[in-house]
């Protein structure tokens, strides 16, 4: 009888879950997900990882999965603790002889996989692309010979087919006897609703928004408007349930062609789809680069020093509170919705990184931190972009702060939203190279 452990990450869905399926090939079936303690605790770069925000968004995509699989007669098994020492006493407790979950490209998951080989010589490991728009089979490129920049990965990807989304599964295998008392699924259940009122977790919300967003001309005008710093319905809002995995990137772009076929297609339905693709890069070059993604040169000899590390300028900067109103008033959307516009972020990260002076890693440690949407690759990649150590050929990104707040915040009502309160009077009087260092 063949035990299969199929551990949940960032794919907290039924429909169009190739793992999921390739799970259900089995006699047992133990659904499990592990929230690391490691990540609750100060970690990369002095930050946790997983936020309180975060971890709210977290909770609900997983009971929102619990209530899926109900009709199937299973249930997600909780852990806390470190991920693959809780598998692995999994693995002994129910003879478990196959793991399966989907392809992990961050270096810290991968860590747990390959413990996990080590230690179980007879354990079949098995990953599947659940996450992406391709698979290791239809990826246009060796997984590890990736263009070193986005333009040539586009123009090959954009071309290539995308398999359309699976059903869900008609029947699951029968999970282990449900333990009498499980501490971390008490503490999952005990959660309070504490997230961004933009998001909520799980597949429920994702659909209802996925439909929203395409049921009237928000796809015809999203190039016009994904740059505006604030507004829901200024950009698609994707990201959170797609990181998540209660929303596949096929699902998304499948339903951009449905709507370019039953409405129009034009530069905005387009750059939907090019938003995805960009998506996409980044979690095979995650992948590609492994622990590398977190070095401070990032993966080109920069022409700079990438910057230093001030810690005054840091939690000001962090605060929302620098001789810059509009990076004040993005931090603090920030820090109040966990949610911050494309355009936001670079703006916030080129004034870390250029005005501040800044090593770009604590910027990045602190957006995985607080971010609904966080995901491995996206984070750290474009944050190497920016800092100009990373797939970005032309060496960085200067945003010229007066600017950007003339071009999308002429009147100044962003800022009037989020940052109303003016910065305080030290530092209007003194200049950034006479910031205290502490």
């Amino acid at each position: 009888m063949l035990t299969t452990l199929y551990w949940l990450t960032n794919d907290l869905r039924i429909d169009d879950n190739p793992a999921l399926l390739r799970a259900a090939s089995s006699d047992r079936l133990l659904i499990v997900h592990c929230l690391d303690t490691r990540q609750l605790h100060p970690r990369r770069f002095h930050l946790a990882q997983l936020g309180k925000g975060r971890r709210q968004f977290l909770i609900e995509g997983l009971n929102d999965l619990d209530k899926q699989l109900a009709p199937y007669e299973q249930f997600i098994h909780h852990c806390f603790g470190q991920t693959e020492m809780e598998l692995a006493n999994l693995i002994q407790d129910h003879n478990v002889g196959r793991l399966v979950c989907a392809r992990q490209f961050g270096s810290d998951e991968r860590a747990v996989l390959t413990t996990l080989e080590k230690r179980f010589s007879d354990l079949v490991i098995e990953e599947v692309d659940s996450t992406t728009l391709f698979s290791v089979q239809t990826l246009p490129f060796a997984h590890n010979e990736l263009p070193n920049s986005f333009t040539p990965f586009r123009k090959v990807a954009e071309q290539q087919a995308i398999a359309h989304p699976l059903a869900r599964p008609a029947a699951l295998p029968p999970a282990p006897p449900r333990p009498s008392h499980n501490i971390a699924e008490s503490m999952i259940q005990a959660a309070g609703p504490e997230a961004s009122n933009l998001f909520t977790g799980g597949t429920q919300s994702a659909r209802k928004h996925l439909e929203n967003y395409f049921s009237g001309a928000l796809p015809l005008n999203y190039k016009e408007v994904r740059n505006a710093l604030d507004g829901f319905d200024n950009s698609s809002k994707f990201s959170p349930w797609l990181n998540q995995g209660s929303l596949s990137p096929r699902q998304v772009y499948h339903r951009i062609k449905q709507y370019e076929r039953d409405n129009s297609a034009n530069e905005s339905t387009y750059w939907l789809f090019f938003e995805l693709l960009w998506r996409e890069y980044f979690q095979w070059l995650a992948k590609q680069l492994g622990h590398d993604l977190y070095r401070f040169g990032g993966v080109r000899q920069p022409k700079r020093n990438p910057g230093c590390f001030y810690p005054e300028r840091y939690r000001r900067w962090c605060a929302g509170n620098t001789p810059f109103p509009l990076v004040n008033a993005c931090m603090k959307q920030l820090l109040h919705t966990g949610y911050m516009s494309n355009r936001g972020r670079q703006i916030v990260a080129s004034c870390l990184i250029n005005e501040l002076g800044m090593d770009w890693r604590y910027g990045a440690a602190w957006f995985e931190h607080h971010l609904l949407d966080y995901n491995v690759g996206s984070n750290w990649g474009n944050w190497q972009y920016i800092a100009g150590v990373g797939a970005d050929p032309r060496g960085g990104r200067h945003f010229n702060i007066e600017k950007q707040t003339s071009l999308y915040d002429p009147n100044g009502d962003f800022i009037q939203r989020w940052s109303p309160q003016p910065v305080e009077s030290v530092i209007d009087s003194v200049g950034i190279d006479d910031w205290p260092i502490i």
